[in-house]
């Protein structure tokens, strides 16, 4: 690595271990051993992969920086460029100023985000526990997690932005917040279309009057905020605003791509658009049936059983939906670390998730299965009805969640 990014990556570094030490984590020895060693860990495997350059840098993340240094950087904007929605874009417009390498900045970038990721699982572990060891456990196992490695440091992929705001987004409606938690829903929606897996959960949360039908508003105003430096750069504001209907036609016909979905299980030959059709209307279906029950048990409906119907919907809305990809999994894997922290007896559900998510990032990395996607499929099946029990059980005790030890 150069000196410049080598330093960036220290101030990094640094960050991480400062965010527990100020949360009050470390201070007991012990806990600041262990800080360390893991943080030392963490960073070290990710240093190991800075130089690595996945297919999709090569033939995608590399060729938009260089086109937006041709074309003076924001000044790019008048042009539409890439498949990814402006607010990630900007990153790339600015890294084109920067004499430091493109493979190094992006990949920063998303480690940066890991760290407000893992920050973001501390906080929201704190919604439910005053526990030290948990919420430092939340935090490092967040930073350990190889989905989460991987998918910044080696793949200098960006799923870690519009997770981590999503899961800020979640945290501030627990802890009360509700007009930040609409704002950082909107963020990551910005970043990424695959945060509409999670959004389901605003009804929820209105529900629960952990927000207000009027907050609902901050949305598109925090989301057209996202999008108005491109429109002020030439980009059209209404190709802008709906990019993502104007990309609904380039998803691809196949019923999954490299995902662990319900269609990895589905073999030989099949009616693509009639399956695909069934697939939509089966994850427009569990997402009505959820918000009903939610709506039904709306009295009961307290920290927990909000925490379970979240995990339902990052679970089973991209497990029955068509055309899925490896990566969109990414927030599941996440967040079902949470509930094997705070009761661990769900410890081995987060592995159901991660075993799914690797088994993809294997194939993608050595173009060759190291199990069949089948078993993914399956993985992730148990886990949709241990969570499906979870959230059963949550919504029978008490409506406000006293904090667990």
């Amino acid at each position: 690595m150069e000196v410049q990014t080598m330093l960036i990556f220290g101030i990094i570094l640094i960050v991480s271990l400062l965010i527990p030490w100020y949360e009050g984590l470390l201070k007991k020895n012990k806990y600041l051993f262990i800080t360390v060693i893991a943080l030392g860990l963490c960073f070290a495997l990710r240093g190991s992969f800075m130089d690595y350059r996945s297919g999709d840098y090569n033939s995608f993340l590399a060729n938009w920086v260089e086109y937006f240094r041709i074309s003076g950087g924001f000044r790019g904007f008048s042009e539409s460029i890439g498949n990814y929605n402006v607010p990630y874009l900007y990153f790339l417009a600015l890294f084109s100023y920067l004499p430091l390498s493109d493979l190094h900045l992006i990949k920063l970038l998303s480690i940066f985000f890991d760290i407000v990721l893992a920050f973001g699982m501390m906080k929201l572990a704190g919604v439910f526990t005053r526990s030290a060891p948990k919420r430092l456990s939340a935090y490092l196992i967040t930073l350990l997690l190889p989905t989460v490695i991987i998918n910044s440091a080696m793949w200098g992929q960006c799923d870690s932005i519009y997770v981590s705001l999503a899961i800020l987004a979640l945290w501030f409606a627990l802890s009360d917040r509700p007009k930040l938690s609409i704002a950082f829903f909107a963020l990551s929606f910005g970043f990424k279309l695959q945060a509409v897996f999670i959004l389901p959960v605003c009804l929820v949360l209105l529900f629960a009057k952990k927000v207000k039908f009027r907050h609902f508003f901050i949305f598109p105003a925090v989301y057209i905020a996202e999008i108005l430096p491109a429109v002020l750069f030439g980009r059209p504001f209404f190709d802008t605003l709906l990019l993502y209907f104007n990309q609904a036609d380039s998803i691809g016909i196949g019923l999954t791509y490299n995902s662990p979905s319900f269609f990895s299980i589905i073999s030989g030959k099949v009616n693509v658009a009639a399956l695909s059709a069934l697939g939509v209307t089966c994850a427009a279906l569990f997402v009505f049936s959820i918000l009903i029950w939610a709506w039904y048990r709306r009295e009961s409906l307290g920290n927990q059983s909000i925490l379970g119907i979240t995990l339902l919907f990052v679970a089973g809305i991209p497990f029955l939906l068509p055309h899925m990809h490896d990566r969109y999994f990414y927030m599941l894997d996440v967040l079902a670390l949470l509930p094997a922290v705070l009761w661990i007896s769900y410890a081995p559900v987060a592995l159901f998730a991660s075993f799914a998510s690797l088994l993809c990032y294997y194939s993608y990395f050595n173009n060759a299965y190291l199990l069949p996607l089948r078993y993914g499929a399956f993985a992730l099946i148990a886990l949709l009805i241990i969570y499906f029990t979870f959230t059963t059980e949550k919504l029978g005790s008490r409506r406000h969640d006293a904090y667990l030890p």
